[in-house]
């Protein structure tokens, strides 16, 4: 009976220091060895970053064009500048938003810009917050919380 209560206890401290702290989530981008679409996070060398908003959620960005892909994974405060983001964050995959005004004011020929960004034909966003570094992952993941917590009902059921 102490083991369980021991078990209980920790599970209990593990969701309460998840709350209380700062999502970590991976910063890299497919140019990084290791961040492409097969990710390993060994292969980019380090174990993510501290996201600097409280409230912050991880973004792995798809931006596709033919047989070209770029993905970006980052922290979604890192990516305000951007004006394509979908209205609805919640955890899952979306396309872009689509805004007919950007760059209408912008009137030069270098394409490379990319101002009116129409270069890739697909974008989709793909948002989580219910883990650390979860925008390593190639679809979502369980939060690491709700595992420990069917780790311990199983122990409570045995």
């Amino acid at each position: 009976m102490h083991s369980q209560t021991n078990l209980i206890a920790v599970v209990l401290l593990a969701a309460l220091v998840h709350e209380g702290s700062a999502i970590w989530c991976y910063r890299c981008t497919s140019a990084t060895p290791g961040c492409g679409e097969n990710f390993n996070w060994r292969g980019i060398g380090f174990l993510g970053e501290h996201c600097p908003e409280p409230n912050d959620i991880c973004v792995k960005l798809i931006e596709q064009r033919g047989a070209q892909e770029t993905i970006t994974r980052d922290c979604l405060s890192a990516l305000s500048f951007r004006k394509d983001i979908p209205a609805d964050k919640y955890e899952g995959c979306r396309p872009a938003a689509h805004d007919e005004k950007l760059a209408n004011y912008v009137n030069h020929t270098i394409k490379e810009h990319d101002v009116k960004r129409d270069y890739f034909t697909d974008t989709k966003f793909c948002f989580c917050f219910l883990d650390h570094r979860c925008n390593g992952a190639s679809g979502l993941q369980v939060s690491a919380l709700m595992g420990l917590l069917a780790l311990a009902t199983a122990l409570l059921l045995r």
